[in-house]
């Protein structure tokens, strides 16, 4: 439905295992503090475009050595982008009104959308340090628009089906690698006692691969 190989995020939208923390101390803090789906919202869209107004100060001076602020910086956008998106729809999946949130995020996004594209169109000099994750950027900011476009109770229906799904193929992969699932790992009846335990074979003195004679 939307991008999955991104940094691994929290459905709380807290930074866990990530090589660097795209939020400050005191942005964590603050994602913390808000506890109601909207408001959490509105926070990422703040922080996002926080981002992206650190990287239109940067990309407006020539600058020695600027391309990696300026990875990092879309970076960081590209993750908030996802964070936002999964408290997206973890609300969404326990039934929570996102109306107020939504909207914000989505006018907020619209902006986003046109001034990455400014950037990739105007084409910066050292546009290739860093145009991988502008692209990312890009991506996140369409990808998330588009699910904004959807009717709430449709978009939580599809991620419950999605969910479903994924649990679905988790429990096979498990059933396929558990030994009691395997029938060549299970005796038959006629290999058994009748207590339980596997017949043992009478002793025989043929070598292994010889066959006693066959009567002419």
């Amino acid at each position: 439905m939307k991008r999955w190989l991104m940094v691994a995020i929290l459905a709380s939208g807290i930074p866990a295992f990530a090589q660097r923390d795209f939020l400050t101390s005191d942005e964590v803090e603050k994602v913390r503090e808000a506890q109601e789906p909207n408001e959490r919202l509105k926070l990422y869209a703040l922080l996002a475009r926080q981002r992206l107004d650190q990287l239109q100060r940067l990309l407006g001076k020539e600058k020695k050595g600027r391309s990696l602020e300026v990875r990092e910086l879309l970076e960081d956008y590209t993750n908030i982008i996802d964070a936002l998106d999964s408290v997206s729809d973890d609300a969404l999946k326990r039934g929570a009104d996102l109306t107020v949130g939504t909207n914000a995020v989505r006018d907020a996004e619209n902006r986003f959308l046109a001034q990455l594209q400014k950037v990739k169109d105007r084409a910066p000099a050292d546009l290739d340090s860093y145009n991988i994750a502008l692209t990312e950027a890009l991506a996140a900011t369409t990808d998330s628009l588009e699910q904004l476009q959807l009717d709430s109770g449709r978009r939580a229906m599809k991620l419950t089906e999605q969910d479903d799904k994924l649990k679905e193929e988790a429990e096979k992969v498990i059933a396929a690698e558990d030994p009691k699932s395997k029938t060549g790992d299970q005796a038959s009846p006629s290999d058994s006692s009748p207590d339980g335990k596997p017949k043992r074979k009478p002793p025989t003195l043929y070598r292994p691969g010889e066959k006693p004679d066959t009567p002419q």
